[in-house]
């Protein structure tokens, strides 16, 4: 793509300049004279490209980045700022340098003549496709600035989902790593000291602390050998789990954990209603709609759910019917779309859903912070405890003999 220096006349006979990007001197000419333009001239400018790093490297762009992105663009169409400018000044003052980039290019696409749907389709590790097919729809219908504010109103909400399950997650993992490193460290360093000691005593040991001395040996001597199946079964794990049968399989077990599950599902149902209602709200046809909802899902279990009941209402079913077969949805959440679906307030009702599991959720996460927290504390004075009790059990009974002469 080549970049022009044009000079035309508008309507009112004033001459109007710039610099834009077309693929050739006959597209960007096309484009001025469907803007009403009379072309006094046109020559390309030789310039140097500036290098944006592209998103394909694997590095993603945060939530609270298009949140803010969104909103911003929504202000400035609002104010009548046009689209080209706005994504100009906004470049300016993104300071993450991929999403800089993506912007930068988008930017570039719309200033071609491209629509502003498909130049950010062009950027799928930035923009999902619930966000292009939202622009879509604000695109067609001229409402743009309205449909950025709700995306990001929609982003904000998902960001806060996201940051509520993690903080439910991060301590009872940081705590179960600290007692792992805790555990290794006494059994490769502390429990070979205490074996060295008590082989000059002489005597028989006791039964827990031969055990204890018979695994700090294995991974005293095998300890490399450990290390390498470990990795090779973490390895193995990953490769497997990005297989279609090991996701559905992973997916699976998450909504059926014991404490986390139900957390899990309140979550995807959250999300699968906030996301149907925000695109439903937007105007986007059901079955687009449900076709986003499912790849957006976040659960291969939820993924295939969805696309039954798309398949099931593009053959001419409602949307309760299908939903109620997959099993997946609680009755309560069916029976509430029902009632949205037949007054004709479906989005409504998929907001009100919303809004009742993400309270639901913020219980949960509460109680399970306050009760995990004890039982973590427990597991780690548990094991820890057993070790130190199993190293100090000769001693204690070489206490017991001396006292008893």
């Amino acid at each position: 793509m080549a970049s022009f220096r044009y000079s035309a006349k508008d309507k009112m006979g004033r001459t109007v300049a710039g610099l834009l990007d077309s693929q050739d001197e006959k597209s960007l000419v096309e484009l001025l004279r469907k803007q009403d333009l009379v072309i006094v001239s046109v020559r390309e400018e030789k310039k140097k490209e500036k290098f944006w790093l592209p998103v394909d490297f694997g590095i993603r762009v945060r939530l609270s980045e298009l949140v803010l992105f969104s909103r911003q663009l929504a202000t400035m169409i609002e104010s009548g700022i046009p689209l080209v400018q706005a994504l100009e000044i906004l470049t300016e003052q993104i300071e993450h340098h991929v999403f800089k980039g993506v912007v930068g290019m988008v930017k570039k696409d719309v200033a071609a003549g491209l629509s502003f749907h498909d130049s950010l389709a062009k950027h799928p590790r930035v923009f999902s496709p619930l966000f292009v097919s939202m622009v879509k729809a604000g695109e067609s219908s001229g409402a743009l600035d309205d449909i950025m504010d709700r995306l990001a109103s929609y982003l904000e909400k998902t960001d806060s989902l996201i940051r509520k399950v993690k903080s439910a997650l991060s301590y009872p993992i940081m705590v179960t790593l600290m007692a792992i490193g805790i555990t290794l460290t006494m059994i490769l360093k502390i429990v070979p000291a205490f074996k060295s000691i008590y082989a000059d005593f002489g005597g028989q040991l006791p039964l827990p602390t031969l055990i204890l001395i018979g695994i700090s040996d294995l991974f005293v001597h095998y300890f490399f050998i450990w290390i390498s199946v470990f990795f090779v079964t973490m390895f193995l794990l990953i490769r497997f789990l990005r297989t279609e049968k090991g996701t559905l399989l992973f997916d699976k077990l998450k909504l059926h954990l014991p404490v986390f599950g139900p957390i899990l599902r309140k979550v995807a149902i959250s999300k699968f209603c906030r996301t149907l209602a925000t695109l439903v709200k937007s105007g986007v046809p059901i079955l687009t709609a449900l076709e986003i909802v499912g790849k957006t899902a976040g659960n291969k279990i939820i993924e295939r759910a969805v696309d039954k009941v798309r398949i099931s209402i593009r053959e001419g079913e409602n949307i309760t019917d299908p939903l109620m077969r997959t099993r997946v949805f609680p009755p309560l959440v069916v029976r509430m779309i029902s009632v949205g679906e037949q007054t004709g307030e479906l989005e409504k009702m998929l907001t009100k859903i919303a809004d009742f599991y993400d309270d639901q959720i913020d219980a949960a996460v509460q109680s399970l912070t306050s009760l995990i927290e004890p039982l973590v504390i427990g597991f780690l004075g548990l094991i820890i405890g057993s070790i130190v009790i199993c190293m100090f059990m000769p001693i204690f009974q070489l206490a017991s003999l001396v006292g008893k002469a």
